[in-house]
């Protein structure tokens, strides 16, 4: 099990990601993704407004990282909006677990949210494999699809970005993002859906059933309301967890201490 404190990340503009910060991050993209090649993923990143790195705190070498877009759009009620896009995000294996990079997404939301004053803000993502899906079913209170059919007026919001960003790919009947057979995909083995994780947990049965063509690299368009209850209510978690992992490892040392003293 590896150190949480090993890894950091920050955000960084992408006019100021140095040519090989993203040969390190496509390096890590390309273990877990088939179906794409430098040229597109650096075309890809430049349309983009930042991206979340994260960093092996040691020698700095990239492990996983996530893009992000910021969007401004008109809801069907006339009324502006603001949605913050996450586009590829990846993490390795090793570092699975760690909610670095879930953490500074978060502060990198709440700061925006706090400057967007009364503009509502979402968080607009596309998800070909579960672990993405999760983080917004378990993270946020109001989103779509929802396993329990809640919040279909979203779909409205799901519909106007896949427009606008990916004009002629969304088919509204699937609710799918299709972008053929040379889009990249998650490699065999990755984040696979077993009959056991479809049994103890209804959520990823749920993106399966949703997007049953997931392994052939469709994507899931999604939607979730950043509300400042969801984000003050996500710092609130975090500072339980941060303050009981603390006193695990202060109990964990004691017992060591007490070892090291009675040998």
């Amino acid at each position: 099990m590896f150190d949480r404190s090993e890894i950091i990340a920050r955000f960084v503009q992408v006019r100021n990601i140095s040519a090989k910060d993203r040969q390190q991050m496509f390096d890590v993209f390309e273990k877990y993704y088939s179906g794409t090649d430098f040229k597109t993923f650096e075309s890809d990143m430049r349309k983009k407004t930042g991206v979340i790195i994260v960093r092996r705190r040691q020698d700095k070498v990239i492990v996983g990282f996530t893009t992000v877009t910021e969007y401004y759009f008109i809801m069907p009620n006339g009324k502006p909006a603001c949605g913050v896009f996450s586009g590829d995000t990846i993490i390795q294996k090793e570092y699975w677990g760690s909610r670095v990079l879930q953490t500074r997404f978060f502060i990198y939301v709440l700061m925006k949210k706090l400057s967007s004053g009364r503009i509502p803000l979402y968080w607009l993502l596309i998800s070909k494999g579960f672990k993405t899906y999760l983080l917004l079913a378990n993270n946020f209170l109001d989103y779509h699809p929802h396993p329990k059919g809640k919040n279909a007026h979203l779909d409205a919001v799901v519909k106007s970005y896949c427009e606008n960003l990916f004009p002629g790919i969304y088919d509204e009947k699937s609710g799918l993002l299709d972008f053929g057979n040379d889009y990249q995909m998650l490699k065999g083995g990755v984040a696979e859906i077993t009959d056991e994780l479809r049994e103890e947990k209804p959520k990823i049965a749920f993106f399966e059933e949703k997007n049953p063509t997931w392994q052939k690299g469709t994507e899931l368009p999604c939607v979730g309301v950043l509300s400042y209850k969801v984000l003050f209510g996500y710092v609130f978690i975090l500072s339980r967890k941060i303050w009981s992992s603390i006193k695990t490892s202060k109990a964990t040392q004691k017992i060591s201490l007490s070892k090291t003293i009675k040998s």
